[in-house]
């Protein structure tokens, strides 16, 4: 019995560093990088052969073992580069004229030294029987410009549609018809 228990912990390890020397050589993740895993955003903080750290964006440390990054899919926002697109979904009522979102857009974005110069851009990528939805694109330099540019854009654009389209913000309506009035009640 304890042979199998000794083997099984064997196996492990020697899994373990196997993952290790995979990591080294084909470089899934580095340190820095951007990742998303186990549904938290962070930077890779430490690889060693056995674990890595993964400092989350509120400065909590995820500690994974190393073959995890081999087995599991993961996000890594920044393997090849760390300019990053941002997005931010907007939903309107049909009324919102397009056009004056953009020019905004643009304005927000070059006011802002977050924005890498690079995309810019607003597209209605749905609609429903109530609401359309926009979607802004912008660019950054890193993950962590992209995550505060996003913020920014999207206070921004909500007080500029607000302040000058009040009527465009989504809205439930409702027909109200005559009834029959029933007289013998």
């Amino acid at each position: 019995m304890g042979g199998i228990i000794i083997g099984f912990a064997a196996q492990r390890s020697l899994g373990n560093l196997l993952a290790g020397f995979q990591i080294a050589f084909t470089q899934p993740i580095r340190l820095d990088d951007a990742v998303l895993v186990e549904g938290e955003f962070g930077n890779i903080e430490e690889i060693t052969l056995t674990y890595v750290v993964v400092r989350i964006w509120d400065e909590r440390r995820l500690v994974l073992p190393i073959n995890y990054f081999i087995e599991k899919p993961f996000q890594n926002w920044t393997r090849k580069t760390s300019e990053l697109l941002g997005v931010v979904m907007l939903y309107t009522d049909y009324t919102i004229p397009v056009e004056s979102l953009r020019l905004e857009l643009t304005r927000l974005l070059q006011s802002s030294s977050l924005w890498d110069g690079k995309v810019n851009g607003i597209q209605v990528t749905d609609a429903t029987s109530t609401t359309i939805q926009l979607r802004a694109l912008m660019s950054a330099r890193n993950s962590g410009e992209a995550f505060d540019l996003r913020c920014y854009v999207r206070e921004n654009l909500i007080r500029y549609i607000k302040e000058n389209y009040p009527e465009s913000l989504p809205k439930t309506r409702a027909e109200i018809q005559d009834l029959p009035i029933d007289k013998k009640a």
